[in-house]
């Protein structure tokens, strides 16, 4: 079934509202797949699907192939999730694929016809790569660092924000019960709007890691993936 889904992807990027939103559903479950599925080698290593990596990849070109809002928007949700997580595999691998996707994106802000809403959050996604993803390194290599001898333990960690905007991360005290605040809310990833609403909801959000609940989004995706699956092994 995934693999149906992913050699139509031109054409469901190019399809009507129903079919696009289905396909987008399935680009941010496979995301969520390729962060959480691990692989352990022969000698005990762990990695990830690399079949997926390089799926993420030909999926983001489909997207950006087409520029319209939604498909933009998609492509924003994916590298949001997953972009550190592929550069680094790129650059392990010596390839520069994150390169090229930012300079497809900068070409998108200059020639496409999406909004401008859209195009502030290209540009915004442009920002954070520019900044390493967000992440911040103030460790010395010669000792593990923990919270007890590094100040800069939860630097690291990806920032949130309250319903009233307050960022909090892993180290504030209360840092469950607003994390859950937050799962709780509907707005994680807002729907856009074809009157231009605004798409960066109270504060600029970013994980490094994807936790272990799933989006509701995705998570609904998945249960109909699964639904549809089972129906028709049974045919």
């Amino acid at each position: 079934r995934c693999r149906t889904e992913y050699e139509n992807r031109d054409e469901a990027t190019k399809g009507d509202e129903t079919t696009r939103k289905q396909f987008h559903a399935f680009v941010l479950f496979l995301a969520e797949l390729y962060l959480n599925l691990e692989i352990k080698g022969t000698k005990g290593q762990v990695t990830r699907a690399e079949i997926l990596q390089e799926g993420l990849r030909e999926l983001l070109n489909a997207l950006f192939s087409n520029p319209v809002d939604s498909n933009l928007i998609c492509a924003v949700k994916l590298l949001k999730l997953t972009g550190s997580v592929l550069e680094d595999a790129w650059k392990e691998k010596g390839k520069n694929d994150m390169e090229e996707i930012i300079q497809r994106i900068e070409n998108v802000v200059l020639d496409a016809n999406c909004s401008r809403d859209v195009k502030h959050m290209l540009l915004k996604l442009v920002e954070l790569r520019s900044s390493n993803w967000g992440r911040v390194y103030g460790t010395t290599p010669h000792t593990e660092a923990t919270p007890e001898n590094d100040p800069n333990y939860f630097m690291n960690e990806p920032t949130f924000y309250t319903s009233d905007g307050v960022p909090f991360t892993a180290a504030d005290p209360d840092y469950q019960e607003k994390y859950q605040e937050l799962l709780e809310r509907e707005d994680l990833f807002p729907y856009y709007e074809e009157n231009g609403a605004d798409l960066s909801g109270p504060g600029e959000m970013y994980f490094d890691e994807i936790d272990d609940e799933m989006d509701p989004e995705i998570e609904e995706a998945f249960e109909k993936f699964c639904l549809e699956s089972e129906h028709k092994r049974k045919q």
